[in-house]
């Protein structure tokens, strides 16, 4: 599909998006923001895909932003508006569930992207790193969004303020990613997690997705009203009638995400 820095494959029901620089750990570059836009584009269009995968080539998941593309001249909300702002709205509204494989360090812009995603596997050896404090800048690219709603206020700004690294396992006991695999387990792994979330009634995990983002957001009432609505939405939906009907037949359903 013209990918340059990026690699972006189709297995079955699942597409795998892999981060492509392996030389400079996988960092940003515009290019590479687009592209992966793109690919999402993709794959939230294709019907037969029912999960999106996100990893990186090589040593790390990714290390940020290139800072060659960065001086002195640079409009830092610009930068993050044409750039991070459609890559990562684009990440959010897809209903589509989208995992995180961090193979190695995710940095920075990295960290926020894993932090995007709906679900996060890590690596035993993978670290997540703030970064932003080291160069004088805010935590862009969603952190301050995602990462209060993960680990609380307290520890959110710890880990934004003080920058110290955090390993899979403390990522793992705060419930930021959802299982740490080691080197022998990573491939089979994360092959099992993929299939297990691919295997889901995609249209009723659609509907989580949206309305458990808009519960932070507004009001109780509001959200059971949209509550009720998405209720309705899924008990119309074919993967409904097929879980009911593997429900009376003692059997394992197959959802087809409809």
């Amino acid at each position: 599909m013209g990918f340059e820095t990026i690699l972006f494959e189709k297995k079955d029901s699942v597409a795998e998006i892999t981060l492509n620089r392996p030389q400079a750990y996988n960092a940003f570059t515009e290019q590479m923001n687009k592209e992966i836009k793109k690919a999402l584009v993709n794959a939230t269009k294709d019907d037969d895909i029912k999960c999106i995968v996100i990893t990186g080539s090589g040593k790390a998941f990714c290390s940020g932003q290139d800072l060659s593309e960065v001086d002195n001249q640079t409009n830092h909300a610009n930068f993050l508006r044409d750039r991070y702002h459609p890559m990562l709205k684009t990440l959010k509204e897809t209903p589509k569930p989208v995992i995180a494989a961090i193979n190695g360090t995710a940095a920075g812009a990295g960290m926020g992207l894993a932090l995007a995603c709906d679900f996060r596997l890590m690596r035993s050896n993978a670290k997540l790193v703030s970064a932003f404090m080291n160069i004088g800048l805010v935590p862009d690219s969603g952190f301050l969004y995602h990462l209060p709603r993960m680990v609380g206020y307290a520890k959110a700004l710890e880990i934004a303020a003080l920058g110290k690294p955090l390993t899979a396992e403390e990522a793992r006991e705060l419930g930021v990613v959802t299982n740490v695999l080691n080197e022998e387990e990573w491939d089979s792994g994360v092959n099992e997690f993929v299939l297990r979330i691919a295997s889901l009634p995609t249209k009723a995990f659609s509907l989580i997705k949206r309305y458990m983002q808009n519960s932070m957001n507004i009001d109780y009432d509001t959200f059971l009203e949209q509550e009720a609505y998405a209720q309705r939405v899924a008990g119309l939906s074919e993967d409904h009638q097929e879980g009911l009907q593997a429900f009376i037949e003692k059997r394992k359903p197959n959802f087809i995400g409809k």
